[in-house]
């Protein structure tokens, strides 16, 4: 059994060390090298398959349990830091400390230190890059696509920073650039053309009295919620806009289809702007009651709650397999300037996936 202090100061170094290698996104070549030479030294049931900067690592087969897959994202944000990584008190700081360093940690645990355990299961490890950018550029879509063996799993969870809650099913997204058209004249003479911003005023009054709608799924509440995260327009102090675009970020109910969110965003629009549809994410079920998600649940998981974002988890879902988000990670502190995670709850994250192990390889 693993001594508390030895445990924990083995997922600080093994965090640390995730932590001070640089991996923004786009730039995982170097962790995706490190990690493979790290686990080149650990006896795996099969080769690493890599994939790019992603890696898929068989850890046991042959076990008569179940297929699950640990899965983490090895890319950060750019975010500020004051001075290297360091620990202050129960505090680890770091960039990707949180999201998700911290569940890549407890991933390299598991396998390095209870390899017994995790022989009762049919254990897949995935590390994978480019999370944090643009849906179509997330390695684990091309994983999936070509990694047979990966697509046979029952359960996958996605190791995002939760505070060790286990967060079911995910929210669907969608970005639009919404094009309103005008034409220019002379700010003094407004009447000689057609402003585009005033045009978008009347569907902006209608986005901002819109409340969210709420949907009950397994007993969880999700809401789907429309949002103009970004403006531009304007081509001078003097000028009638001619041109005023808008990003819509449409956020929806695991209920909602992707076809079904896009047509409810076209009705909303009502032909007063062209759409280019950007970031196309389908949202997830919560498969609440999976045999595998219940002994989760019955782990000492923190809390049980909707994820009212999106996750890879809906990756998975697309396919057909059950997935939930759990993870040690400090929830709040994901993308933060001094970003940093507790290493109790490290701690703790890393015992609730041993104990749900131990449960279901019984």
């Amino acid at each position: 059994m693993n001594h508390p202090l030895k445990l924990a100061e083995r997922l600080a170094d093994t965090l640390r060390w995730l932590c001070e290698i640089p991996s923004f996104t786009g730039e995982e070549g170097p962790i995706a090298d490190a990690l493979a030479a790290r686990l080149a030294r650990s006896t795996l049931a099969s080769p690493v398959r890599r994939y790019g900067h992603s890696l898929v690592v068989p850890v046991s087969r042959g076990s008569g349990g179940p297929r699950v897959a640990l899965v983490g994202h090895t890319d950060v944000v750019r975010t500020e830091h004051d001075g290297a990584v360091r620990i202050e008190g129960d505090k680890l700081f770091g960039p990707g400390a949180s999201d998700m360093k911290s569940g890549l940690a407890v991933m390299l645990e598991l396998l390095e230190h209870d390899r017994d355990l995790c022989k009762k299961v049919d254990l897949t490890l995935v590390f994978y890059a480019r999370e944090e950018g643009p849906y179509i550029e997330n390695e684990l879509g091309a994983v999936l696509e070509q990694d047979d063996e990966l697509r046979g799993v029952d359960l996958a969870i996605c190791l995002e920073p939760s505070d060790n809650r286990m967060s079911l099913g995910a929210s669907g997204s969608i970005h639009a650039i919404l094009q309103f058209d005008g034409r220019t004249a002379h700010s003094a003479r407004p009447w000689q053309g057609e402003n585009a911003i005033h045009k978008a005023g009347p569907f902006l009054t209608e986005l901002g009295e819109r409340a969210p709608r709420e949907s009950v799924l397994d007993g969880l509440t999700y809401r789907t919620v429309t949002s103009v995260t970004l403006a531009d327009g304007g081509r001078g102090r003097n000028v009638v806009p001619d041109r005023f675009t808008l990003n819509l970020n449409h956020r929806f109910a695991p209920d909602t289809s992707l076809a079904e969110a896009q047509a409810e965003i076209a009705s909303l629009v009502a032909g007063r702007a062209a759409i280019e549809w950007r970031d196309l994410s389908p949202a997830a079920k919560p498969h609440a009651s999976h045999p595998l998600v219940v002994a989760l649940a019955e782990s000492g998981v923190a809390g049980v709650e909707p994820k009212q974002a999106w996750t890879d988890v809906a990756r998975f879902a697309a396919l057909g397999i059950a997935a939930v988000n759990f993870g040690p990670g400090v929830n709040a502190q994901a993308h933060q300037r001094n970003e940093w995670t507790s290493l109790t709850q490290l701690v703790d994250g890393r015992m609730i996936l041993a104990r749900w192990l131990a449960r279901i390889g019984a």
